[in-house]
């Protein structure tokens, strides 16, 4: 920690994180000016001058139109290249009875057809509802289904694994289907190749007029699952003004970074193009509405990788003058430890953030050794609050490495004690976090909404504290939940996967930490009596059920039932030194 303070600049802080806001909102002209707006029922503070919906965030791109949007491995798609299949996508969705308020679902992994298929979805005024490329066959047929989407746009991977689930999506009427090299006699189903043709070719596509939808702010734009406490993921209902606040957070957030330097904000270059290395999902709210929306708004470049590797990623940061990498802190350690860090050039890079896992305070020391310059940040937010809600950037996460940072001037927080009311500074409680990215409710679950969203505050199920100067520390979750490598893991669900396994009569799943990953779900087991199974065959069992990442890693055999309190519970914290943790 003192070897960082060393290095910051003379008199840092030049000024207060309140006064750095007010400076933000109250400047003539400022893009950051807010006001109070009563949003179903409640005032909130929120961005005056933000765009009113994402329809109007696309036309930015047409600024950019030589520019390129997409890298990905052989394919370069120009913004107006893209603009152009985005416009056949949604004539086509149009064609096929895509009305407002209409769910069009998005399987894929990260490829340009994903971004095509969102904007054109929510251009024709669909309510896009990304589904996790990683999920099972029935676990995407529970996401179609419980959305009722009407239109799906996959990969031929994804297609293969939903096409025997197809029949029990009643509301499902049309498919289209990317990259298949296999004819498909479905009359559902159509090659999407068919409508907009290949990435490369896009530049030759026509350009035809937008589908002319109006759109209100608070109109919902999507529709992302979260996993749920019950094993049912749960979909957040996140409206066109939700998304848009969280790219005026991000600025907000970088724009005080300066001021906290005592420096002026800087005046963009016009002719400069910022570049980002995606290595989170788009299907995340963080890889959607943090890097993908932001990209068409900017007319920024997003080089993309088939799947995280280290050394490819080096290649692209030098090939590509990336100038920002991160997503989650697996990748940060990655890049910083790779043996052969010296052999590329990685000057253009400018920031390495991340979130969506525990970070270990060396991290941001290991990263100013490899890059001086460089502004490292991490964050912390949930799908419920539409990706980023606090930040910490640059020399106040060099301060504070083990923040996640403050809310913007829109956004507030309260930390509550069990009994209801607000914790002192320094005192650790339930997070609550309120503003204008807070998500509109659960799909079609008013009984989860309900017990979630209170007065406009989402509770997140964190514990955490605050300091003196605002800044919140993330110390633990008050639901029986891990995060690795950013992805959500609830406990019960591993565990009722589990449970359907004929020989397991007890079962609890806990995190191991994981030093990249931030933390591993590990389950300790008992078995019925005269009864046999092996590690290797519960988790093949487990992985016919639920996506690869919320396997367990190990599986530990107790011969007796698991520990538990007096009320019952099992004591998960006594499993943790069976491992070692």
């Amino acid at each position: 920690m003192s070897s960082n303070a060393a290095a910051l600049p003379a008199g840092f802080p030049a000024m207060s994180i309140a006064q750095a806001h007010q400076l933000l909102v109250s400047a003539p002209a400022s893009p950051f000016e807010v006001e109070e707006r009563v949003i179903r029922g409640v005032k909130i503070k929120t961005w005056k001058n933000a765009p009113p919906s994402l329809a109007v965030v696309f036309e930015a791109s047409a600024a950019f139109a030589d520019r390129v949007y997409m890298v990905n491995e052989n394919e370069r798609v120009t913004f107006d290249a893209h603009r152009r299949a985005v416009s056949q996508m949604a004539k086509r969705l149009v064609a096929d009875g895509v009305k407002k308020g209409d769910r069009v679902a998005i399987i894929m992994r990260n490829l340009p057809e994903w971004s095509v298929a969102f904007w054109a979805a929510i251009l024709a005024g669909a309510v896009v509802t990304p589904l996790n490329a990683w999920w099972t066959g029935p676990e995407l047929e529970y996401g179609l289904v419980d959305s009722g989407t009407t239109v799906a746009i996959a990969d031929a991977e994804r297609w293969e694994r939903l096409r025997e689930h197809v029949d029990n999506c009643p509301e499902l009427k049309r498919i289209y289907v990317s990259r298949s090299s296999d004819e498909i006699a479905d009359p559902r189903v159509q090659k999407l190749e068919d409508v907009i043709g290949a990435p490369n070719s896009w530049a030759s596509l026509a350009e035809v007029p937008m589908p002319n939808v109006a759109f209100d702010p608070e109109d919902d734009a999507t529709i992302f699952y979260t996993s749920g406490t019950t094993g049912k993921p749960k979909g957040a209902v996140i409206t066109h003004r939700n998304v848009i606040s969280n790219f005026f957070n991000a600025m907000c957030a970088q724009a005080r970074s300066f001021l906290r330097r005592g420096e002026a904000l800087p005046v963009p270059d016009p002719n400069v193009q910022k570049s980002s290395l995606i290595s989170v999902p788009f299907f995340h709210a963080t890889g959607c509405f943090a890097v993908m929306c932001p990209a068409v708004l900017a007319g920024s470049k997003l080089v993309m990788q088939r799947r995280w590797n280290a050394d490819q990623a080096l290649e692209l940061i030098e090939r590509e003058r990336i100038t920002s990498a991160g997503g989650v802190p697996t990748i940060a350690w990655q890049i910083i430890e790779h043996p052969r860090f010296h052999e590329f050039d990685l000057s253009s890079l400018e920031v390495i953030s991340y979130g969506g896992a525990p970070s270990a305070p060396e991290l941001v020391r290991r990263m100013k050794e490899r890059f001086p310059n460089l502004k490292p940040g991490q964050g912390w937010g949930m799908t419920e609050t539409s990706a980023t809600a606090t930040s910490n950037f640059g020399e106040d996460y060099e301060r504070k490495p083990s923040s996640c940072g403050v809310p913007s001037p829109t956004g507030e927080v309260r930390i509550v004690g069990g009994d209801g009311k607000d914790m002192p500074v320094g005192q650790v409680g339930e997070l609550y976090y309120r503003g204008p990215i807070v998500v509109r409710g659960y799909w079609n679950k008013p009984q989860a909404t309900a017990e979630t969203f209170i007065d406009g505050w989402v509770k997140t199920g964190d514990l955490a504290k605050v300091d003196e100067e605002g800044f919140v520390y993330i110390v633990d979750r008050a639901k029986d939940m891990l995060i690795r490598g950013g992805e959500n893991i609830y406990c019960v669900e591993v565990e009722n996967a589990l449970y359907d396994h004929p020989a397991v009569m007890d079962a609890a799943v806990i995190g191991l930490p994981h030093r990249t990953l931030g933390e591993e779900p590990a389950a300790a087991v008992h078995l019925k009596p005269d009864t046999k199974a092996t590690e290797e065959e519960l988790r093949h069992f487990v992985a016919q059920k639920i996506a690869a990442f919320k396997v367990p890693v190990k599986i530990l055999f107790l011969p007796e039932t698991l520990p538990r309190n007096a009320n019952g519970k099992i004591m998960k914290k006594d499993l943790k030194t069976l491992f070692g943790a």
